[in-house]
């Protein structure tokens, strides 16, 4: 034993340095050649696409998120809310209590079983308790949209081992497709790899449509899912443009409701003016058509210049109408459209108001005038606006007590309607769906009776690839 242990510390002594070198080389060549070479072997299976937005891994866009992994509930394409990881739930304490029984053998995708103390959501001034079998949530209040917040997908954070000595913030998710590798810029994402069982998913983030357009034009994304304009691209070859209609977005002209030139009948004449577009694309209120609760046959505001008129002459302005519009550059031709017809209307009030008899003095016809100031914004401060044209995005439930209930300080029209105000707290405390049905119906229709705001179109999503 003696004689072995001379031959092995001669040798170390000899030949140590040459042990110690293939040492290093081996670790380097399995931790860092060996993923390079599989990356390159999965190359032609890969897809670059291009996003839009400022993200971390834990706040991924809600299309990264979807596949990724589920959520307790999911969404019909009529805006149903059914059981997903949930076998079902139960509605407990008059609508204050939500009991959703978990699924045999769910697993994370480290092979890890989902139990119900692993599903975790951020809520606030919600009570989260788990059972051997169920997640129950205790409200403060009925809320019966709560099942359609619960699709939001579920994720465990765990720390990932890589490259050997080092551990970073990882994302498990529950279902087929997993995240292998992502890239930051402190906490911003810049790149995130997912991978699907048929191909590898790399999604680069952008902060401006302009930047991700010159990404698709310098070939480092193939695709963009999710562009609000294709602009020059329709003229590029070997590229396709597949647009889709957003039922779920929509394009409005919002009133600061505390401007007291904007009264009931302004607003009304102004909608007049603009007119709803007569194809799909027409927007007849904030609740997305394919939902439960639509209102089809509400009012519509097709184009009525002499009715327009009329709302004026009956409310002459205090003082001339200056509007400023703020929009954003995406709606800049929106803008000026709307500009044109305003202005018209103003034009069109104007000699109407000449032409009255019913008008004893004749100086008030010139507060009919309209003249419209545009403001291009990237960023529109909603706190400081008289007129916003922006899109916005209708909730999977017909709920739209955080837009437009008076108390609320997201309600950034500032509209306040006390018939408005009980609808929308009735439909979120009633749990059947059919009396909730006739309550966001009669809240559509009151809703457009007096506007808050102009709803113009549907917004079309251009999905752009290279061929």
């Amino acid at each position: 034993m003696r004689r072995l242990y001379w031959y092995l510390t001669a040798y170390a002594r000899k030949h140590g340095w040459v042990l110690l070198v293939s040492l290093v080389g081996a670790i380097l060549f399995f931790s860092l050649v060996i993923p390079l070479l599989v990356g390159a072997i999965t190359l032609r299976s890969k897809e670059y696409i291009g996003l839009l937005g400022d993200y971390t891994l834990t706040t991924l866009p809600d299309s990264i998120k979807h596949q990724l992994s589920l959520g307790l509930t999911g969404v019909t394409e009529g805006k149903e809310v059914e059981p997903l990881l949930a076998a079902r739930w139960v509605v407990e304490d008059e609508g204050k209590q939500y009991r959703f029984v978990l699924k045999k053998g769910l697993t994370w995708q480290d092979g890890k079983e989902v139990e119900p103390a692993d599903i975790q959501y951020q809520f606030v001034d919600i009570e989260t308790i788990a059972t051997p079998n169920d997640v129950v949530f205790k409200l403060p209040e009925p809320f019966a949209p709560f099942p359609s917040v619960v699709t939001e997908p579920v994720f465990r954070q765990v720390n990932q081992r890589y490259l050997w000595f080092f551990s970073r913030p990882m994302l498990l998710g529950i279902g087929p497709n997993r995240i292998v590798d992502y890239q930051r810029q402190g906490n911003r994402l810049t790149e995130l790899t997912v991978e699907t069982p048929k191909k590898r998913l790399v999604y680069r983030f952008y902060l401006t449509e302009t930047d991700l357009m010159y990404a698709f034009k310098r070939g480092e994304v193939d695709i963009l899912p999710d562009l609000s304009d294709p602009g020059d691209l329709v003229d590029w070859p070997n590229v396709e443009i597949i647009p889709h209609l957003q039922t779920n977005r929509y394009l409005a002209v919002f009133f600061n409701n505390a401007d007291p030139l904007l009264s009931e009948g302004v607003r009304q004449a102004l909608s007049y003016a603009v007119g709803n577009p007569a194809d799909e694309t027409n927007a007849l209120g904030p609740i997305d058509p394919t939902s439960w609760a639509y209102l089809t046959g509400g009012k519509a505001y097709d184009k009525d210049i002499p009715r327009a008129v009329e709302l004026l002459l009956d409310e002459i302005p205090p003082q001339p109408m200056e509007l400023t519009l703020t929009t954003t550059q995406t709606f800049e031709v929106e803008a000026e459209e709307i500009k044109q017809a305003w202005e018209a209307l103003g034009v069109a009030a104007q000699e109407a108001c000449q032409a009255s008899k019913a008008v004893a003095d004749k100086e008030q016809c010139s507060f009919l005038g309209i003249k419209v100031n545009i403001k291009i914004s990237n960023f529109p401060d909603t706190n400081n606006f008289q007129l916003l044209l922006i899109g916005q995005e209708s909730p999977i439930d017909p709920d739209q007590y955080f837009l437009w209930h008076s108390e609320q300080p997201t309600n950034f029209t500032h509209y306040k309607n006390t018939r408005i105000d009980a609808l929308l707290e009735r439909g979120r405390q009633m749990l059947d769906q059919q009396e909730r049905t006739a309550i966001y119906q009669e809240f559509q229709q009151f809703l457009l009776e007096d506007p808050p705001a102009i709803f113009l179109k549907h917004l079309f999503a251009f999905e752009i690839r290279r061929k």
